[in-house]
C-alpha cells in the first residue's frame, strides 16, 4: 500500500471517529493510533494534519488532538451574487473535462482515464536524491533568470537539436502553461485556431478559455491530413494550427516524414504558425520519437512545447517553449506577466534529475514498461471487449484509442463504467465539433498492475454490453 493511500484510509477512519464524538473530545494519542492501525507515526501526523486543515480537529502541543467545535449555524440569508452573471459576460471557462481525469480514483475504482503514470512508475528515488542535493545549496531560493536557469535551457536546446540555442528556450510551469501562452501569443481572441480532430482535450480547453475558436482538421493513422489542412486554412483564414506529430493524443498517430514537410509547406503558404506539442518525447515504446518539426523549420513558424511532467511526476511542473523571432519576445512577455518565473528549486531539481546517470535508465525502463502495459491492454480488449476497434497499436504514449460500436451512447457508457468501478475517457471530449463516431480513450499507464488493467477492461466490457 502506498503512503498516500495509507494516509487517506487513516484520515477517513479518524474522520468517522471524530464525527461520533462531542466537540472537545480527545482523540487517541499518536502511539495508540500507530498500534491500532499498524501505520507509522509520520502517517498519523499527516492524517491528523489533513483533518486539522478541514477544521475537524485542533491540536494542542503537549495535550493532544481534540474534536474541533462545530461551526455556528448560518442563519443569514444567502448573498445574492447574480450580478456577477452580467459582469462576467458570455465567455465560459469550463475545466470539468480535464478535472474529471485529474482527480484520484476512489478506493476500489480502476482508472483507465488518467493522463499520468501510476506512482509506481515514477522515478521517485531519483527525484528525492535530486531534491536533496538542490536543497543544500545556499542560493536555491534566489530568483532565477526570468527565462529559466541557463543550464536547463541549454539541456532542452541540446535535446531538440536543429540549431536551437538556450536563448530560444523559455522555461514554463509545465506543458499546459506553455500551451496557453503559445495560443494567446499567436491567435487573437475571436480568431480561429486549427486543431487536429480528435485532439488533446486540454488544447480545446485552452482555446475556449482564451476566446479562440478551435476549428477541426481530421487526423488519420499517419497524423493530420495536409490536404484538408490546406483547405481549412483557405476557408477560415486562420494563422495558426496546433499539432502533435509524435504519438498524438488521443490516437497515438505519428506524423510521417512526407507529411511533416507538407504540414510546414501548407503553414508557410498560409502565413501561419505551427504550435507543436511534443508532450510524448520520452514515451516511445521502442523506436525513439522522430525529431520535432522545429528542426526542419527554417522560417520561424514552429512554436515548440515540451515538458518533463509526463515521464517524471505530475508535480514536476517544468516545461519549455521554443520559438524564434518576434513571437519569442511576445512569449517572454506573456510568461513574465502571467507568473514572473518558475520557482528555482523546481528548475534546479529537474536539471539535477535529467543530468544524473539514472535518468537514461529510467527512460529505458519506462519504454519497456509502457510496451508491456500496452500489449496487456490490447490482449484484454481482444479477450473481453472484441467489439472495440483499435486501428493500430500505438508506438508511443500512454493510451489506446478505440472506436465503439456504432450508436453507442457515450454518456450512458461512462455512467455504466463508473457503476462497474472503472473510469474511462470518452471520445466526445476530444472533438472540437460533432464526432464522426463514438470512441473511447483507454490509458494503460495509470493502473497499479497488469492484472488491474485486465480487470478494468473486463469491467468496461460489462458496462459496454449493458448499454448495447
Amino acid at each position: 500500500m502506498s503512503d498516500s493511500s495509507s494516509i487517506q484510509r487513516l484520515a477517513a477512519s479518524l474522520r468517522s471517529e471524530a464525527a461520533a464524538l462531542d466537540s472537545g473530545s480527545r482523540l487517541p494519542s499518536t502511539r495508540e493510533l500507530v498500534a491500532r492501525h499498524g501505520v507509522s507515526p509520520v502517517t498519523v501526523s499527516r492524517a491528523l494534519a489533513a483533518l486539522a486543515a478541514e477544521g475537524l480537529v485542533t491540536t494542542r502541543p503537549g495535550a493532544g488532538t481534540f474534536v474541533a467545535p462545530s461551526p455556528p449555524a448560518a442563519h443569514a440569508a444567502p448573498v445574492d451574487m447574480s450580478w456577477q452573471t452580467v459582469a462576467l459576460g458570455d465567455r465560459a471557462i469550463d475545466g470539468s473535462r480535464m478535472s474529471l481525469y485529474l482527480d484520484p480514483p476512489a478506493p476500489g475504482v480502476i482508472s483507465l482515464g488518467s493522463g499520468y503514470l501510476h506512482p509506481s512508475l515514477l522515478p521517485t528515488r531519483l527525484l528525492a536524491s535530486a531534491l536533496a542535493r538542490v536543497a543544500r545549496r545556499p542560493d536555491i531560493w534566489d530568483r532565477p533568470p526570468l527565462g529559466g536557469v541557463v543550464p536547463l535551457r541549454t539541456w532542452f536546446a541540446d535535446l531538440i537539436g536543429g540549431g536551437v540555442t538556450a536563448e530560444d528556450v523559455l522555461i514554463t510551469s509545465g506543458g499546459q502553461s506553455a500551451l496557453s501562452a503559445a495560443v494567446r501569443a499567436t491567435v487573437p481572441a475571436g480568431a480561429p485556431l486549427l486543431v487536429e480532430s480528435p485532439t488533446y482535450l486540454g488544447a480545446l480547453a485552452v482555446a475556449w478559455a482564451a476566446g479562440v475558436r478551435p476549428v477541426p482538421v481530421p487526423v488519420d493513422g499517419r497524423g493530420i491530413r495536409p490536404d484538408l489542412l490546406a483547405e481549412t486554412f483557405a476557408m477560415t483564414g486562420a494563422r495558426a494550427v496546433y499539432v502533435q506529430p509524435a504519438f498524438q493524443n488521443p490516437t497515438g498517430a505519428v506524423l510521417g516524414a512526407e507529411r511533416r514537410a507538407e504540414v510546414l509547406a501548407v503553414a508557410s503558404a498560409a502565413g501561419a504558425f505551427v504550435i507543436e506539442d511534443d508532450y510524448a518525447r520520452w514515451l516511445a515504446h521502442q523506436t525513439p520519437a522522430p525529431p520535432p518539426l522545429l528542426v526542419d523549420d527554417r522560417e520561424g513558424r514552429v512554436v515548440l512545447i515540451t515538458s518533463l511532467t509526463k515521464p517524471v511526476a505530475p508535480s514536476m511542473r517544468v516545461g519549455a517553449l521554443v520559438a524564434r523571432g518576434p513571437v519569442a519576445e511576445r512569449l517572454r512577455g506573456l510568461r513574465l506577466v502571467d507568473d514572473l518565473f518558475v520557482a528555482r528549486p523546481v528548475q534546479e531539481t529537474a536539471l539535477e534529475l535529467v543530468s544524473s546517470p539514472g535518468w537514461a535508465r529510467h527512460i529505458a525502463g519506462l519504454r519497456v514498461t509502457l510496451r508491456l502495459r500496452r500489449d496487456a491492454l490490447l490482449d484484454a480488449i481482444a479477450e473481453h471487449a472484441p467489439a472495440l476497434r483499435v486501428a493500430s497499436p500505438p508506438r508511443g504514449g500512454m493510451h489506446v484509442w478505440a472506436r465503439l460500436p456504432d450508436g453507442t451512447d457515450e454518456a450512458a457508457l461512462g455512467a455504466a463504467a463508473s457503476q462497474q468501478g472503472v473510469i474511462v475517457s470518452l471520445g466526445r471530449a476530444y472533438f472540437a465539433a460533432e464526432p464522426p463516431a463514438p470512441h473511447v480513450r483507454l490509458s494503460f499507464a495509470s493502473a497499479a498492475h497488469l492484472d488491474d488493467l485486465r480487470e478494468a477492461v473486463r469491467r468496461f466490457a460489462t458496462a459496454l454490453v449493458s448499454v448495447a
